[in-house]
């Protein structure tokens, strides 16, 4: 039996979970629907997530197609993940580890902010898609037009599969549409044998234009569009057919080491971990020994060991084995975190930038602040975007993506750590890179001065860009007990958690260029508390630049108000890319700071009596300008 990894995406509240339960039950799964409004659906199983009505946490569950139309057993495999933008580092981590994805849109709403952002990824990995119609029960519901905007705003290239009956009414129904002209057309703009048949002929045949949709669905330059409705069923089975269809089955090789990535980690009642790994090749028995390897920061690997005590494959009750293709929740393995890997695997994960909102948290009651910073600590374990590290007066600063996000993270402080925290409102976070080489040393004849039986030498320069932080070595790696380099090590890391200017500094290489040592007298303590000293003058000396985030942004805008727009937007610091349309609407892109978002987000209704649709993204950083 293949397996097919396939994650459901969507806007929030575009009926993904709803679908995800359709799916699941009309497969067999489960025996009832579960609902988003009443809090009982199987992906959800948050408390959190039941009480909001929104996935949160990637989810997996598993149903099987039998003899799946004439090409074997499938099964199924669906990752149910977030919509809403605030969760988008749950989004990276499922993409990575997907065979294809179903995007589902609301024939009422249509295409959405949050929708655009998904499909801008998903084109650019290349990953199969299949687009999903919603809703086409409801009042307002719409067909024609909404494939014009899928094509204009989504992707050029679409192609239908079914057509709608009584669209907008309780007796819509879906029927088929078979392959026809348009169809054509569009798979001969990246096709050139379909193109060279409607040139020269004879016209391609219906099994010719099957074959040439199933190859450019599974390279993703095309994109079956499919109608239906999750709560009354119709048109489902004809998307898992097309599922089945047009989307590639992985090659399962299953000689050779394991190789696979960990998606999700899930804390347990007694502290332990459940890891969810999808396995690309070799194979992995229960109680097996495993070794996943994790890339830091500052471009080292480390090993975390473990073995695999308890093996759950999902969709396979029983199996003792997990084997390529499939997914297994793995506990045993203590130290596990979201993205290490089993064997070296192809990095396939979109690349979305850090969160640039940084918010500090406090324990309202001063004797849970170690509790406060061990369960942040904790939570980030399963978010690596989440980052958390130490601020003053007790305080832990984190990075988020939103307000929504921070209103969740307090909320599971409460029910899972029995701890209340008070979150300081967000402000973007900037970021300090070295502007220049600097060096500075201390030497441990002048322990008198320091204080510190230590000699430690350091030089601070530019690192590439994303490089994080670098640190090595010019002196001799034995000259110096192993403790001691550990501590001038962390300490630099730590103590570059803060620049001259107040900010994080980022992409820097320092460098390890004197060190010395007093035996019995030198102690790592020493080397701690010397470090932070030499390293602040070397960075004195280099100097450092401040850089803001950008943004992105795209906006749809009625035909009158452009002028009063672009003017708000370029007040607010905008760069502008392209002006098109002018028919019925505009649409402008551009780049501007981050810190003026939320300014064009709260003027943009009144500019645009409520009409305008804002979209916008992290892009990066700029140096920073004067303040306005």
């Amino acid at each position: 039996m293949h397996t097919l990894n396939i994650g459901i995406l969507a806007h929030v509240d575009a009926g993904k979970t709803s679908l995800t339960e359709r799916l699941l039950f009309d497969g067999g799964a489960i025996d009832r629907l579960g609902s988003v409004d009443a809090g009982d659906t199987r992906t959800d199983d948050g408390d959190i997530e039941r009480q909001r009505g929104i996935t949160i946490r990637s989810a997996v569950a598993a149903f099987t197609v039998r003899d799946a139309f004439g090409l074997g057993d499938v099964q199924i495999n669906l990752i149910d993940t977030p919509g809403h933008c605030d969760f988008i580092a749950e989004v990276e981590r499922a993409l990575e580890v997907l065979d294809g994805v179903v995007l589902v849109l609301s024939a009422v709403e249509g295409v959405q902010a949050q929708t655009r952002v998904l499909m801008k990824t998903l084109r650019r990995l290349g990953l199969p898609t299949l687009v999903f119609v919603n809703k086409i029960d409801r009042a307002g519901a719409r067909e024609k037009g909404l494939l014009d905007d899928i094509r204009r705003r989504l992707t050029p290239y679409v192609v239908p599969l079914a057509r709608v009956t009584e669209i907008g009414t309780a007796s819509a129904r879906t029927l088929p549409r078979p392959l026809d002209d348009r169809a054509a057309g569009t798979l001969a703009e990246v096709d050139s044998g379909i193109l060279a048949a409607l040139v020269d002929g004879p016209p391609p045949t219906p099994d010719e234009l099957w074959a040439a949709l199933a190859a450019h669905t599974a390279d993703g330059s095309v994109h079956p569009v499919l109608f239906g409705s999750a709560l009354g069923g119709q048109g489902v089975a004809e998307l898992v057919e097309a599922v089945v269809r047009l989307i590639p089955r992985p090659s399962v090789p299953r000689s050779g080491e394991p190789r696979g990535t960990v998606f999700a980690v899930r804390p347990g009642p007694g502290g332990e971990r459940t890891a969810y790994v999808r396995l690309y090749e070799g194979e992995v028995r229960r109680r097996e020994r495993l070794t996943f390897l994790r890339r830091e920061a500052d471009g080292r690997t480390t090993r975390v060991p473990g073995r695999a005590l308890v093996l759950e494959v999902v969709g396979q009750p029983g199996a003792t084995s997990l084997t390529p293709g499939n997914i297994a929740a793995l506990r045993g393995v203590g130290g596990v975190r979201v993205g290490d890997r089993l064997g070296e695997v192809t990095d396939r994960a979109p690349q979305f930038a850090i969160p640039t909102l940084e918010t500090l948290v406090r324990a309202k009651h001063p004797v849970q602040a170690a509790p406060l910073r061990s369960a942040l600590l904790a939570l980030a374990d399963q978010d690596p975007l989440m980052h958390v590290r130490p601020a003053a007066s007790g305080s832990t600063a984190l990075l988020l993506y939103g307000e929504v996000q921070k209103e969740v993270l307090a909320a599971t402080l409460v029910q899972d750590f029995g701890i209340e925290a008070d979150f300081e409102p967000s402000r973007v976070r900037f970021l300090e890179r070295p502007d220049g080489t600097g060096e500075a040393y201390e030497e441990i004849q002048r322990h008198g001065h320091t204080g510190f039986w230590a000699t430690v030498g350091l030089r601070i320069e530019p690192g590439p860009r994303d490089s994080g932080g670098v640190f090595s070595y010019e002196t001799e790696l034995g000259a110096l007990p192993r403790a001691f380099h550990q501590a001038i090590e962390d300490t630099v890391h730590a103590t570059l958690l803060t620049g001259p200017q107040g900010w994080p500094v980022t992409d820097y290489q320092v460098t390890l260029i004197r060190s010395g040592f007093s035996a019995p007298l030198s102690t790592a303590a020493d080397f701690r508390g010397l470090t932070p000293v030499v390293l602040r003058r070397a960075l004195e000396r280099a100097g450092t630049q401040v850089y803001e985030p950008y943004h992105a942004f795209e906006v749809e805008l009625p035909l009158d108000t452009l002028a009063s727009v672009t003017a708000q937007l370029a007040s607010c610091g905008a760069e502008f890319k392209e002006t098109t349309g002018g028919r019925s609407a505009w649409l402008v892109t551009g780049e501007l700071p981050a810190r003026r978002v939320r300014d064009i987000e709260l003027r943009l209704p009144g500019l645009t009596r409520g009409e305008g649709v804002w979209w916008s993204c992290a892009s990066g950083d700029r140096p920073l300008r004067a303040l306005r």
